[in-house]
């Protein structure tokens, strides 16, 4: 989540007012709703951080009415389309939308209220590395113990990528902006989970060559 003005979004999207609509969300939604509520309790908060269009906030919400999903995005035209798609929706079990960026320090203070989860959805790599830093961080203040922080996007594992889309990928984002890139998950983010008292407890395989991974608050 830069805080420059730059365009994060690495594809065309549709419109409809103020909503914004994703092809790969429109693809891939049902599936992450799928894993993603693998693991996320039946009842309690979920913050979800770098929300782009909303979508997927609003299509997981919609299968776990349990929860109470805050969404959100530091980007003005992301808010605008969370807000709109949160509306259209008719969920009373979704909020937002807040503008949190975690690559600001402390962003977690501004919260009020208990959070189960974390959710950040496509976000670390189209970010520089400081928002991973912050987002583990500022989870590992907000969560208490038992807590998750689920992630979803490419990854690279010890040190390679998982497949050579992901290397094309990996240097298009870099390409685009040197403080972006796949992370790798044994080099760049077990050390921050380590620091923030988490512990992960799973790798999901997904289509297209991503993964979900389940950190848990120690």
């Amino acid at each position: 989540m830069a805080s420059n003005k730059k365009e994060t979004a690495l594809e065309k999207r549709g419109e409809n007012g103020a909503r914004l609509f994703s092809p790969s969300a429109a693809r891939n939604r049902d599936t992450i709703r799928d894993v993603f509520l693998r693991y996320l309790p039946d009842a309690g908060g979920v913050l979800e951080v770098g929300s782009g269009t909303g979508e997927h906030g609003v299509h997981i919400a919609a299968a776990a009415p349990g929860l109470r999903w805050l969404a959100g995005d530091p980007d003005g035209a992301a808010r605008a389309s969370v807000a709109g798609h949160i509306a259209a929706s008719g969920l009373d079990n979704i909020d937002g939308p807040h503008g949190i960026d975690v690559s600001e320090k402390n962003w977690d203070e501004a919260l009020a209220g208990s959070f189960e989860a974390i959710v950040s959805i496509n976000m670390i790599h189209i970010a520089p590395f400081t928002a991973a830093k912050g987002l583990f961080a500022g989870a590992g203040r907000l969560l208490r113990t038992g807590g998750l922080l689920l992630l979803y996007g490419p990854f690279m594992r010890g040190g390679a990528h998982t497949a050579p889309s992901n290397e094309a990928f990996d240097a298009s984002l870099k390409a685009r902006d040197p403080r972006w890139g796949v992370r790798d998950l044994e080099h760049d983010l077990a050390p921050l989970a380590q620091e923030n008292a988490f512990q992960r407890h799973a790798v999901v395989e997904m289509p297209a060559n991503n993964f979900t991974v389940v950190y848990v608050k120690r």
